[in-house]
């Protein structure tokens, strides 16, 4: 063999060219015939194509097209053996193309680089044998490329991607990354990412054979090519430019097109690059929160629903990246880390100016920057539980961001670290010392902060003693601190302490407010200590806590708070406790019988010279008692004499002093509490701890209400008491208002719980059994103790809506709260439904609201708190309603209907009150029932029949019924508008009522009489405007928006799509469904316009609001132009219904828009008039204001130049879309002499002297 290969070396060495051309080709070809054979060693084959390939640019033009054309056809017809001769064609094609002769090629004749050209795309437009791919790949790797010929190779070989096996595409595209550096990055790009996204919906979709591909053989292909991605990025800058740039120009058109897990997963690898990674993050923070956006967008008109399609989530993609990441996605997860703690850094709860924060609720959030947070709160949360291997990190910097930020809501931190905590107690073990770290900074930390972190590791507590010990350490330390908040957090931990470890022998509490035992953890304290020991550990806790007694009255309120929750977990510490509260108590007690008030109150009250403060919360003492003698009477008394085992002592004397108390505060009179006092701060703080304490005593009153039910004479005590209560509050209040303090609206407080709270109206309003009626008439009697209870209850949502949970027992436990409700709920319906407002209130004429009214706010706060904390639980919550619900039905009722019932009762209400007389209409009632009716509606399926009647009803009463009442008016239209938007667009809605609002205002020339429509009763010449009119204007702007994010979608679909002239012609038919929608609303909200202008709308915020819309809308108009101008080609010119719209804006808008304008500056040039004839005390007091009066000026008169310049901008683009689709749309625009803005010297220098003659007049006052 090395014989021969010297002959073909000497055989090309020694023919002369001239002579032997033809045999040199033949020789050529056998040798590559040879070669394919597969009969030569390695070695020699490849010393036999460097030998070709040295006398490839021998031969002259006509046979290097015949030998590449050989090379083609063997390709096309897959007789090629091995691939080896495939190395020459490269070197084939490049000496082709250096010929400049014209060569023969098919019918005529081409020059080298053209017959190159055809030869390429004869080879691209045949069929490649799978096994060589790869091979053809690379060879055009040697080959000199125009970008229409890279265009040509790259899509062939990207269409290879499909058929074939997916062991084959990595090694494709690192040799396709590698050609890229040629040109077409973006080709390249876009078809491996338009592929795998197709290949990812398919595996999804269950329709790819799973025993062949299997999904970790998919994912580790995915991640092997985007390694080779990465890597070819780091080497050729603009790959990664060209990345970003495609994926930036998907995000506005259909995110599904270049969004999925497989680009998602690419950008977060690419952040590894630090010169990307900051862009990266900027464009996966936007495309995050855009498609919260859209999708919020999208929930909230029926219109762009019927209009897009349900667009791809980023978070479901971005946590199926998470999921994916598990088969060695090594290079995704550190960019997944980074995303979460970016996201939960930025869009966060935040604190507001006045220092309260804003915190997202415990249900669902529909705000995007919520949603975003949330999202990375999911993202750490996964990745967390997959990848053993950065677990670390992620706590370290949550752990470090709750030390760090504490001056910062942190709340989400310490949710998610609760998460982390819960999942995997016993792996986080092995990363105790950070944790242990961290508390050695709860001394520094704020008290909320710490009880979410105590709380958060509670867990891991329990499964390491060492890190118990050490936290017992910090405790010790802070409880002597001099800062009151380190003392307080020392409270709090301790008494986190005392409610988890339980000594041996406690009660297992049925009602403890919240679980905070772990279901993956089953270790138990005792496995470790014996009884005894545990035992001493939790009276040592105790030991300290009873040294806090003789601390500040914070540290002791939050003990006296603590202690109840303690008692019901470990009920070994029974005595303990009581003991504590007993010692406290007698401090405050009058032991003699006959002495008035029963309670040393002056020894609560501290007084250092000018400092007057509270020393003492004998309020919370007393309710801490009561609940824990309460709690101790019926869980654990009935246990001891069970087994006969002796009363403790302490037990009864706190017994005898409650009971002592009560009834000499049941005697006390208002001059036996001493309120004649010096200073009034101190007078102040007195009637606050009296008003508190008679409460507390109240409550401890009624706090055995099933013993109360069969006691008259007890009722009557409870009447005694509630009416020196309510005296005292009476004296607080009028004495708070004239010190201008807020502190009468703290004494209402309740320590109640609201199970108490829901039997209590339950026997004053439900109870008819008849052993009851005589002893509950007694407190029925009584409205003003019933508009009490109805109170307390309003108190307990409200407080529910506000913080998550309610005060007194059980206030933490979301499943007793949710119980509660139910029944407080069903009872004030039955009130309200039974007992209407204007029936209780004809019969009494009493100070304050009615019971029926309260009973109102509380169903509207109620269904609030509902839908906010227990969304899941609606159909539930429906149910427990309805009465006449049997728990054996077969057939379940849909929450439609179960809502639609309730809705039908408050409908009735509100006919009721709408059919009255205009003297009894109640507006705070019918309001109520309004946000009522709205907050149910919310339940209702817009595509089914009970929504379709409930906007049919309203919109009735909104045609039929006219009420002067402007807040009624604006809720019940809101209602209207919710509705409508969720059924279909409410342009044509908008267009009645601009009508309506002309008619009764007038047109801006008065010479003109308005035809009255009277569509809307509700609009009158009361109710139009402002009411009505902002209302409407509002509605228009939201319609604007979803126009405006519409034409921006159809940009970036069109900015997406590289196509011919004739698809591109196609692809803007004027039958485009989006086009046509887009145009049919700007059409009627242009008719919506034209209407409002001619109102002679009175000048402030309407006139402001409808100059900005007007802008809005000639922006929006000026976008739809430049789509068309983007889109329209000469020969296809435009729709027939934008030209419609066109001419409409020229004749019935912008006309009219220039003599608005006109309008507004007379309008405003006659109130300045009327301002200058004022007089001179006005003058001089008008002075102070001047600053404030100029930037009032030039904010009103700013929206006119605007208008004027979008209306310019419109009709510049105007011209050119005119110019480019040879029709004249400019035949309808009248150029108005409104824009010619000139300075009349006259009328100016008039305005100069009187303003020089009122500074005289002015300076004259002086």
């Amino acid at each position: 063999k090395l014989t021969v290969l010297t002959e073909i070396q000497l055989f090309f060495l020694n023919t002369p060219w001239i002579v032997a051309t033809l045999r040199r080709l033949k020789i050529y070809t056998c040798c590559i015939q040879l070669v394919e054979s597969g009969d030569l060693h390695k070695e020699v084959a490849s010393e036999i194509i460097g030998l070709l390939m040295l006398e490839a640019h021998n031969f002259p033009g006509p046979l290097l097209v015949e030998l590449a054309n050989e090379f083609v056809g063997a390709i096309k017809e897959g007789s090629l053996m091995n691939g080896k001769s495939l190395e020459l064609l490269p070197i084939i094609l490049t000496a082709l193309a250096t010929k400049k002769e014209n060569l023969a090629y098919g019918k005529g004749e081409l020059n080298g680089e053209e017959c190159k050209k055809q030869l390429i795309n004869a080879l691209c437009s045949g069929r490649w044998n799978q096994q060589y791919v790869i091979q053809l790949t690379s060879m055009f790797r040697d080959v000199p490329l125009t970008a229409e010929e890279m265009e040509f190779v790259m899509e062939k070989v990207l269409r290879m991607f499909s058929k074939l096996n997916l062991q084959e595409i990595p090694p494709l595209v690192y040799q396709l990354l590698v050609l890229s550096s040629k040109g077409s990055r973006k080709k390249v790009l876009e078809g491996i990412i338009t592929f795998f996204s197709e290949l990812d919906k398919q595996h999804n979709e269950e329709l790819l054979d799973l025993v062949t591909v299997p999904s970790g053989e998919l994912r580790h292909v995915e991640g092997t090519i985007i390694l080779h991605i990465v890597f070819a990025i780091k080497l050729d800058c603009e790959l990664g430019r060209e990345l970003l740039k495609h994926l930036k120009a998907g995000q506005q058109g259909d995110l599904s097109n270049n969004i999925c897990p497989f680009s998602i997963a690419l950008l977060l690898s690419v952040t590894r690059i630090q010169r990307f990674e900051e862009q990266v993050f900027d464009l996966l923070k936007t495309l995050i929160v855009k498609s919260f956006k859209d999708l919020q967008l999208l929930q909230g008109s029926k219109f762009l629903q019927n209009l897009v399609p349900h667009r791809s989530s980023v978070s479901a993609m971005i946590l199926e990246v998470v999921k994916n990441s598990v088969h060695s996605w090594d290079h995704v997860t550190q960019g997944l880390v980074e995303l979460g703690f970016i996201l939960m850094d930025l869009y966060g709860p935040k604190k507001i100016p006045d220092g309260r924060t804003i915190e997202t609720s415990s249900s669902l959030s529909r705000m995007p920057n919520q949603q975003a947070c949330k999202l990375g709160a999911n993202i750490l949360l996964e990745t967390f539980k997959i990848h053993e291997i950065i677990r670390q990190e992620i706590l370290e910097q949550v752990l470090n961001r709750v030390v760090t930020r504490a001056s910062s809501p942190i709340s989400h931190f310490l949710d998610l670290l609760s998460n982390i905590v819960m999942y995997a107690p016993l792996v986080l073990q092995s990363c105790s010392s950070k944790v242990t770290e961290t508390f050695d900074y709860l001394s520094f930390l704020p008290l909320q902060t710490v009880q979410g972190l105590l709380k958060a590791v509670q867990p891991l507590l329990k499964v390491s003693m060492s890190m118990r010990d050490s936290l017992i350490i910090v405790l010790r330390k802070a409880m002597f601190a001099s800062q009151l908040d380190a003392r307080k957090s020392a409270v709090a931990g301790f008494l986190l302490l005392l409610k988890n470890f339980k000594v041996l022998g406690s009660l297992s509490s049925s009602q403890c407010s919240q679980s905070i035992g772990v279901s993956q953890v089953h270790v138990d304290v005792h496995s470790r200590y014996n009884s005894v020991a545990n035992e001493t550990f939790c009276l040592e806790i105790m030991d300290s806590l009873r040294r806090c007694i003789g601390q500040q009255a914070d540290v002791r309120l939050m003990l006296y708070e603590g202690f109840y929750d303690v008692l019901r977990r470990n009920s070994q510490l029974a005595n303990s406790i009581m003991q504590t509260l007993l010692s406290q108590l007698k401090q405050f007690y009058e032991p003699q019988s006959d002495v008035l008030p029963p309670l040393k109150l002056e020894a609560c009250i501290l007084t250092q010279g000018d400092q007057i403060s509270l020393q003492e919360p004998l309020d919370y003492l007393l309710c801490c008692i009561q609940h824990c003698l309460a709690w101790y009477k019926s869980r654990v008394m009935p246990l001891q004499q069970e087994e006969e085992e002796e009363e403790e002592g302490f037990y009864q004397d706190l017994d005898d002093m409650l009971e002592s108390i009560t009834n000499r505060m049941i005697k006390s009179e208002l001059e036996d509490f001493e309120l004649v006092i010096a200073k009034s701060e101190l007078i102040l703080i007195s009637l606050l701890l009296y008003v508190k304490v008679n409460h507390n005593i109240l409550m401890l009153v009624l706090g055995d209400l099933f013993f109360l039910l069969h006691s008259k004479n007890k009722f009557e005590e409870v009447l005694s008491l509630f009416m020196c209560y309510k005296k005292l509050s009476d004296i607080l209040n009028e004495k708070a208002g004239k010190g201008k303090t807020k502190a009468a609206n703290k004494t209402n407080d309740s320590f109640l719980s609201l199970k108490f709270v829901s039997d209590l109206l339950t026997a004053l309003f439900r109870d008819s059994t008849q052993s009851h009626e005589e002893s509950l008439s007694v407190l029925r009697s009584s409205n003003e103790f019933m508009r009490y209870a109805v109170s307390v209850a309003l108190q307990k949502v409200q407080q529910l809506k506000e913080t998550g949970h309610v005060s007194g027992p059980d206030g933490q436990n979301p499943e007793k709260i949710f119980q509660n409700l139910c029944d407080i709920t069903r009872v004030l319906l039955w009130r309200y439904t039974s007992i209407p407002t204007s029936v209780e209130e004809s019969g009494k004429k009493e100070k304050g609201k009615s019971i029926s009214l309260l009973c109102l706010e509380g169903l509207q706060k109620i269904f609030s708190a509902v839908q906010q904390f227990y969304q899941p639980r609606i159909h539930q919550f429906l149910r427990a309603l309805d009465v006449t619900d049997k728990e054996g039905e077969e057939v379940e009722v849909s929450v439609n209907e179960r809502a639609a019932f309730q809705i039908r009762q408050f409908q009735r209400s509100l006919l009721n009150l709408l059919s009255s007389q205009e003297e009894d209409f109640n507006s705070k009632e019918a309001l109520l029932l309004v946000t009522v009716l709205s907050n149910l509606s919310k339940l209702l399926e817009p595509s089914s029949p009970q929504f379709v009647q409930m906007l049919s009803w309203t919109s009735k009463i909104c045609k039929e019924y006219s009420w002067e009442d402007a807040s009624f008016c604006k809720g019940l239209m809101n209602l209207l508008f919710s509705l409508h938007v969720l059924y279909k667009s409410p342009v044509i809605l908008l267009r009645d009522l601009s009508q309506d609002i002309h008619g009764h205002l007038g047109d801006i020339d008065q010479d003109v009489e308005v035809e009255k429509t009277n569509h809307f009763a509700m609009v009158n010449l009361r109710t139009a405007a402002p009411t009505v009119c902002l209302l409407v204007l509002s509605q228009a702007e939201k319609v604007l928006e979803e126009v405006d994010w519409l034409i921006t979608r159809l940009k970036g679909q069109v900015s997406q799509e590289i196509v011919s002239e004739e698809a591109s012609s196609q692809a803007t038919l004027p039958n485009h469904p989006i086009e046509k929608a887009i145009i049919m609303q700007l059409g009627t909200l242009l008719t919506f316009f034209h209407e409002l202008v001619q109102t002679a709308l009175p000048s402030g915020s309407c006139v402001d609001t409808l100059l900005k819309d007007l802008c809005k809308m000639y922006t929006i108009l000026t976008a739809l132009v430049r789509y068309y101008l983007q889109v329209c080609q000469s020969s296809g010119g435009i729709p027939k219904n934008m030209e419609k719209l066109v001419k409409l804006s020229g004749s019935h808008l912008t006309p009219l828009c220039y003599s608005f304008i006109s309008y507004v500056q007379v309008s405003d040039s006659e109130s300045v008039q009327n301002r200058s004839s004022s007089k001179k005390g006005l003058l001089i007091k008008s002075l102070t204001y001047t600053g404030e009066k100029k930037e009032k000026i030039l904010r009103e008169t700013k929206p006119i130049p605007n208008l004027i310049f979008a209306i310019e901008q419109y009709e510049k683009f105007l011209i050119h879309l005119s110019k480019k689709s040879k029709v004249n749309l400019m035949q309808h625009m009248k150029l108005s002499t409104s824009r010619d803005f000139k300075i009349k010297g006259n009328i100016l220098d008039m305005v100069l002297r009187e303003d020089e003659e009122e500074d005289e007049e002015v300076s004259a006052c002086f």
